[in-house]
């Protein structure tokens, strides 16, 4: 028996575009956001009546040099937005008419393979689970990551217009509540980065290549019929 490897296709060319212009858009909502908020940072840790933690340090904003610049960052907020809600709304209806949701979506297996996955990743099984295009972490990683950007538009009409956009704001839960919902998307954006990044590292180069040719190497054994004895 020899192992040889074998290329076989993975990604679309319309899901590899729609990841790559997301990715960079993503981040700039999130910079953008970051000079809007430091306008009025409200939020932090508070236990007992003690703030243990401000969102964001002192320090945070002195190190990136984003002090006091509202104006920018709701200008590009707002342009950036129409990028990412563009981008969002074409990646959804390519994955309905080509029928790619049937991969991206979870059933009835996904938490019990997304739990099976987080056990190996920690190194408490020996044996991953059965990997077909998305497993089920992933599955319902994706499927959140929609959810939340459809909810990220939600609450920023709230917050940006909360009188023309009154029927959206109650649904909110009133202009304070959407303005905290928003926030705490803002958060999981940055935790779905972080980690995206470390599983894209953990998986190596080859899942990384799949992403950006479309195309991903993988081991195919079979017998080697010239192989002497």
């Amino acid at each position: 028996m020899r192992r040889s490897r074998k290329v076989v296709r993975k990604h679309p060319l319309a899901i590899r575009w729609f990841h790559w212009v997301n990715f960079p858009v993503l981040a700039g909502m999130i910079w953008s956001g970051l000079l809007i908020y430091w306008a009025n940072g409200v939020y932090g840790l508070r236990i007992g009546g003690r703030r243990w933690f401000h969102f964001f340090p002192e320090g945070f904003y002195r190190a990136l040099k984003i002090p006091y610049r509202l104006a920018e960052g709701m200008s590009w907020h707002f342009t950036i937005m129409w990028v990412f809600f563009i981008n969002g709304l074409l990646y959804v209806c390519y994955t309905v008419v080509s029928g790619e949701w049937r991969y991206l979506l979870p059933n009835r297996h996904s938490f019990r393979e997304a739990w099976q996955v987080l056990l190996h990743d920690l190194h408490l099984r020996k044996t991953a689970p059965p990997q077909s295009k998305y497993n089920g972490a992933q599955r319902i990683a994706y499927t959140a990551i929609i959810l939340m950007g459809a909810g990220s538009i939600l609450t920023g009409l709230a917050i940006y217009k909360p009188i023309q956009a009154h029927r959206i704001a109650a649904l909110c839960g009133g202009y304070e509540a959407a303005r905290l919902e928003h926030f705490v998307l803002t958060l999981s954006y940055v935790f779905f980065f972080l980690i995206h990044i470390l599983q894209v590292l953990r998986a190596g180069w080859n899942n990384f290549q799949s992403m950006v040719t479309g195309w991903e190497t993988v081991r195919d054994t079979k017998t080697n019929q010239h192989e002497e004895p």
